[in-house]
């Protein structure tokens, strides 16, 4: 079986010029061209096997259990994979994706938050911003730092709502609060947070008081669902928690919102999204990896489908912008963070949660890079007994001046 695999891998690569050299079990090592830049090291005969036959997600998850490791920085080695398996393909979720997403599906929503969000904030720490700010930032120029796009970003959310003195913001899936905290502190809203993750509903209310916020920032944990349904804001966000939702509970989900936003409010729903139209996970076995390691729950839809879900419950799309770019930069920003710490991150988390973290994050900066999946940002809003939705005219009141 050795003999055959090494046989298949030289066939397979034979003649491609990739910038790699294999190195096998037992030491041996086979360039790939003249001058390797990446060592890729199959530690075992499974991560031979990995190879021998590879895909995206398959190789993804050698790393993760030290079949396969590779040299140098994981962006590198994103692109130098996907020069290994070819085309990949935009297929939608095999059969065993579909039972591994049907099961997840079966937990709660608190089990499948608690599963990604409950690491430990000392891990997000290494390689989030300083706010904790777990979500695509917004970059003004290529050379804006993690934590000045992060800043930018929560300013044009709070711009794009037009918070005001005295109204009564939400934040659905408030993280570690960065976002309530910005529109208390900058537009004097009235603001509640909800989470399902302990984790971080501990550490907001710890801020609450240390940033002398009482009274004006409120956190709960709790499902959006379970809120009551009056109308109690008049804007909502919702910022990277919408991922968990998936195309079947669009209903549900817009259809709580509309119940909870004062007429005339308005809602910004920041998610992700799949670029195909027709398809739900990406090819090469990503999705597969990504709802079995990190992300159980999740479903992505192409923007349309998202578009439509708002409309029929009602609520009016009046903007939209993509931050694909934006995403991606982010990502990359996290990685290089991640690696940057990945002494103290193996100590915290342990060996195998750090290299689900650093290829997951990798390989989302590289699938956003690529165009398989954009990042949405869509306003809308719920229009007065009379059709009306009053708002600006023009895009301007979006920009600081």
């Amino acid at each position: 079986m050795p003999e055959a695999l090494q046989k298949l891998i030289a066939n397979r690569y034979a003649g491609r010029d990739l910038p790699v050299a294999v190195v096998l079990p037992d030491g041996a090592r086979v360039p790939l061209s003249p001058k390797p830049e990446v060592d890729i090291i199959a530690r075992t005969w499974a991560g031979m096997k990995a190879l021998a036959t590879p895909a995206l997600g398959r190789l993804a998850r050698a790393y993760v259990r030290n079949d396969v490791d590779f040299t140098g920085s994981a962006r590198r080695a994103l692109a130098i994979a996907e020069s290994m398996v070819g085309d990949i393909a935009q297929s939608g979720a095999s059969a065993r994706n579909r039972l591994v997403t049907l099961k997840h599906r079966l937990r709660s929503n608190r089990a499948n938050i608690a599963h990604h969000y409950d690491v430990s904030n000392a891990f997000y720490r290494m390689w989030l911003d300083s706010r904790l700010v777990y979500s695509c930032a917004y970059f003004r120029t290529p050379d804006d730092s993690l934590d000045l796009a992060q800043a930018q970003k929560l300013d044009h959310i709070c711009r794009k709502l037009r918070l005001a003195e005295g109204e009564r913001f939400l934040d659905i899936g408030c993280g570690w609060g960065a976002l309530i905290f910005w529109a208390a502190q900058h537009y004097g809203v009235q603001a509640t947070g909800i989470t399902l993750s302990r984790n971080q509903y501990e550490h907001v209310r710890s801020q609450i008081a240390e940033l002398g916020l009482t009274g004006r920032v409120r956190v709960e944990l709790t499902d959006y669902e379970d809120l009551p349904d009056v109308e109690a804001f008049d804007k909502v966000a919702s910022v990277g928690m919408f991922e968990h939702v998936g195309p079947r509970n669009y209903d549900r989900y817009f259809g709580k919102i509309r119940r909870i936003l004062a007429p005339g409010g308005f809602v910004l729903n920041h998610g992700i999204t799949h670029n195909a139209l027709s398809r739900r996970s990406l090819g090469s076995g990503i999705g597969e990896f990504v709802e079995e390691y990190v992300f159980p729950g999740g479903e992505l839809a192409h923007v349309a489908r998202v578009v439509e879900g708002l409309a029929a419950q009602g609520l009016e799309v009046i903007d939209g912008e993509a931050l694909r770019e934006h995403y991606a930069k982010t990502l990359w920003h996290w990685v290089d963070r991640l690696e940057a710490n990945a002494d103290a991150a193996r100590r915290e988390v342990g060996e195998e949660k750090f290299r689900v973290w650093r290829i997951y994050m990798a390989g989302s900066a590289h699938a956003f890079d690529r165009g398989w999946l954009s990042l949405w940002q869509l306003l809308a809003g719920k229009p007065l007994a009379d059709g009306r939705l009053p708002h600006p005219l023009t895009r301007e009141y979006m920009y600081a001046k």
